[in-house]
């Protein structure tokens, strides 16, 4: 399936009231339910299911094998590592209902998860953080924050670009790739203009 907004494989499945933005790609075997809001210029790996009224912003990028549950939001130009898991219950069972109960979590602007990371519900993930493969988060995660293992732990800060952040004495670092500057203060990053 193509048309001249967006690339559909013609083994994805894309169910009636869904938006999906110019430029973006939906690949082999993917599912979009109902009433999902895909962004410009996503890509949408193979064997994905987007859950219904699942919300993804500009340029999202999700990697092969992922699921994303209804009660998710990702904002532009987030990545989805491949396989990585998020959940919108956090009491599931199979002989109790729960559609109505589903638990919001949002990714923020530039974040990425690692392959095969879990991100359990109701937590927010700042903008830019990266979150390390295999990684279980279980809080809510700081704007450009490094966070590996599980439970998932913030063991450094990165850059827009992904790198390790160095601060100095003065709580000052650069980036390696952009060259970009960052201030370090009462444990929060900000990137300097």
């Amino acid at each position: 399936m193509e048309n001249q907004e967006f690339f559909a494989h013609e083994t994805a499945v894309i169910d009636a009231g869904c938006t999906v933005g110019k430029g973006s790609k939906i690949w082999h075997f993917s599912h979009i339910m109902s009433n999902c809001t895909i962004g410009k210029k996503c890509n949408i790996g193979q064997n994905v299911v987007v859950s219904p009224k699942v919300i993804l912003g500009n340029n999202v990028k999700v990697q092969n094998n992922v699921s994303i549950y209804t009660g998710v939001e990702c904002e532009d130009d987030v990545f989805l590592g491949p396989s990585m898991v998020f959940t919108n219950i956090i009491n599931p069972r199979s002989a109790v209902i729960r559609r109505d109960s589903y638990v919001k979590t949002l990714v923020k602007k530039g974040a990425s998860i690692g392959a095969n990371a879990t991100i359990i519900c109701g937590n927010t993930l700042g903008r830019f953080c990266l979150i390390g493969a295999g990684s279980v988060v279980t809080k809510e995660v700081a704007d450009y924050a490094l966070i590996i293992g599980n439970p998932g732990r913030q063991v450094g800060w990165v850059s827009e670009y992904g790198h390790r952040l160095h601060f100095d004495a003065e709580g000052l670092a650069k980036c390696p790739e952009s060259d970009e500057v960052y201030r370090l203060a009462h444990q929060k990053v900000v990137r300097l203009k």
